[in-house]
């Protein structure tokens, strides 16, 4: 039987992170194998490319076209070994971040973006998008003094809340069948409530 597909989303300092080892810690309380993984990165190609991209300027189609080449072996090395198997795979971030950073952030054309995702996995969506909304303001101040910030990090605010725009349009319109939106102002415990209850009706026989 296919494992399930999950998806942590949300901009810079939103506070998902914290929340995929609990998803994982639940699932495999259940008996299930979990795999997590993050975008990106992934596998040792990705790795390599994740250290260029978060770092170093480029063209933005470069860029693009960088994001869905570690996909692609993300993709064929990780995620759908794993579902085949019938693991469940989380991971931190995927093809809606591109949308959101690339075509929302920096402008990138979504005509462009599509016909990458179509490219590369059309035959793929997550089952399940956790998106971890909150302001801008309120996510910078989570992580400016925490780390070496990227250099997505270190854009400015203008460019965040874009983002943030971005995924929000995506979750709303076309692609709403999948999100869970996640108000990550709200307390940790609230939030994770929210997504424990999820996961658990996704366990459940005929659970989506």
């Amino acid at each position: 039987m296919r494992g399930k597909f999950i998806t942590f989303e949300g901009i810079d300092g939103a506070g998902k992170s914290s929340h995929i080892k609990a998803a994982a810690d639940l699932l495999a309380s259940k008996g299930i194998e979990v795999i997590t993984t993050r975008e990106p990165g992934g596998t040792p190609l990705g790795e390599k490319l994740r250290a260029i991209l978060l770092a170093e300027k480029m063209d933005l189609q470069t860029e693009a076209l960088l994001m869905f080449a570690s996909r692609q072996e993300h993709l064929a090395q990780v995620i759908e070994p794993a579902l085949a198997r019938g693991a469940w795979v989380i991971s931190d971030r995927f093809s809606d971040s591109t949308f959101a950073y690339q075509c929302g952030g920096k402008g990138y054309p979504e005509a462009k973006f599509l016909t990458l995702e179509s490219l590369v996995h059309s035959h793929l969506k997550p089952d399940a998008t956790f998106l971890f909304d909150v302001p801008s303001d309120v996510a910078h101040d989570r992580i400016k003094d925490n780390r070496t910030l990227d250099k997505f990090e270190q854009e400015q605010p203008e460019f965040h809340e874009r983002v943030r725009f971005a995924y929000l349009r995506r979750a709303t319109t076309t692609e709403s069948y999948r999100f869970h939106m996640l108000d990550a102002t709200r307390p940790v415990g609230h939030v994770w409530s929210q997504v424990q209850k999820v996961i658990e009706s996704m366990v459940e026989p005929g659970g989506a």
